[in-house]
């Protein structure tokens, strides 16, 4: 990830409820031995990832057909993607506070046929009961078998048998220009929609929540409720998981979307161990402090703070403490903590990377060796 190229741009996540300012997107995909796809000039790869699940990926493009007509891949794919409710209990601010349930809706698609499915983290996030709506009409309650807040994925389980799962497309072979399909639940009303467009460019850096991600772009119309449903290619395989979309300004066509080859081992892990566990961590907690927050302590200069050291973590065998005032991390200047979680994507477990802090009005050089991740950063 470059970070001396100019500030992405800021998003936000719809939450359990539809929010009319910045709404997420379509997105969510599908491991399993399924068809979905179609076209024969493609070679299917059945693996088996560490979570017991077989993932049915097609190798190569199949998008560069030109698209007429997607009544194959509507009715090939509609019964791969399903439709999600949740109820959630929240409080209201104030003295005397009050409960209330919260709703939500979104997409998801079937992964595997015994009710494995793949929806965004925002769309079941803080929720209580989830309930999934099959093409068919059939409703069932669902847990959640894994969650990542980082890239937006979650993995529920329907107690169901014979569903249709879909078939994983290769999103690095996609080029700007090819057909791009969602099929969600806009809304969270009309299950089943089908949108058509382009892949409009690749590898976008944009930051969601002060969580830089690297996604697709595409000109599909994408609305509130379409969070966790399919993003597919020209052959009807599964090539992404929209999960933004920029709509204060009134702008259209801007929707973003997971590339799914960078999915799939999140989708593994959430599967086997319920959380991602590779992912390398200095085990802090960090606050972003600008001059206008009440997380303040005498004369701090605007930048990112270590609020909490995880004992024995990362952090904290390298020696750092509550307050440091993180300036450089990798050679690289930082401002924010979006900066440093970006900065540790590029790293594995077992790295050691050098960070300056400023302790005290001095700065000074530690070397961190990076542990994995017990503590959301």
């Amino acid at each position: 990830m470059n970070q001396n190229s100019q500030t992405p741009p800021e998003f936000q996540k719809k939450k359990n409820s539809i929010n009319p300012k910045y709404i997420a997107g379509a997105a969510a995909f599908v491991v399993a031995a399924g068809a979905c796809g179609f076209g024969g000039a493609m070679l299917a790869n059945n693996m088996t990832g560490p979570s017991g699940v077989t993932i049915n990926q097609q190798s190569g493009n199949s998008s560069t057909a030109a698209i007429n007509d997607v009544s194959d891949i509507a009715a090939k794919c509609g019964p791969s993607v399903v439709e999600i409710t949740t109820q959630g209990v929240a409080s209201s601010g104030g003295l005397l506070q009050q409960q209330y349930i919260t709703q939500g809706a979104g997409s998801g698609v079937i992964m595997s046929e015994d009710g494995y499915i793949i929806t965004n983290h925002h769309v079941i996030e803080n929720a209580t009961a989830i309930a999934v709506r099959t093409t068919d009409g059939q409703e069932y309650s669902a847990e959640i078998i894994g969650s990542d807040s980082q890239t937006d994925l979650a993995v529920l389980k329907i107690n169901a048998t014979g569903l249709s799962p879909a078939t994983f497309g290769d999103s690095d072979s996609l080029e700007v220009g090819d057909a791009a399909i969602a099929i969600g639940n806009p809304l969270g009303e009309l299950g089943g929609t089908v949108t058509t467009g382009i892949i409009s460019a690749l590898d976008r850096q944009i930051t969601i929540d002060d969580t830089t991600m690297t996604l697709l772009q595409t000109d599909a119309a994408i609305n509130p409720g379409n969070s966790g449903g399919g993003l597919f290619d020209a052959s009807g395989n599964l090539i992404g998981i929209v999960n933004a979309k920029e709509s204060s300004t009134g702008v259209e066509g801007l929707g973003f979307a997971i590339p799914i080859n960078g999915a799939i081992d999140i989708i593994n892990e959430l599967i086997e161990n319920g959380s991602v566990t590779s992912r390398p961590a200095l085990n802090v907690s960090l606050y972003d402090y600008s001059g206008q927050s009440y997380y303040s302590q005498g004369n701090m200069e605007a930048g990112c703070y270590i609020v909490q050291v995880v004992e024995g973590g990362a952090a904290d065998q390298a020696g750092l403490q509550v307050n440091d005032r993180i300036v450089k991390f990798d050679g690289q200047d930082i401002t924010s903590s979006s900066e440093v979680k970006a900065i540790l994507n590029e790293h594995k477990i077992g790295d050691t990377v050098t960070m300056v802090i400023e302790r005290d009005g001095q700065q000074q050089e530690v070397n961190i060796t990076l542990q994995s991740q017990s503590q959301q950063q």
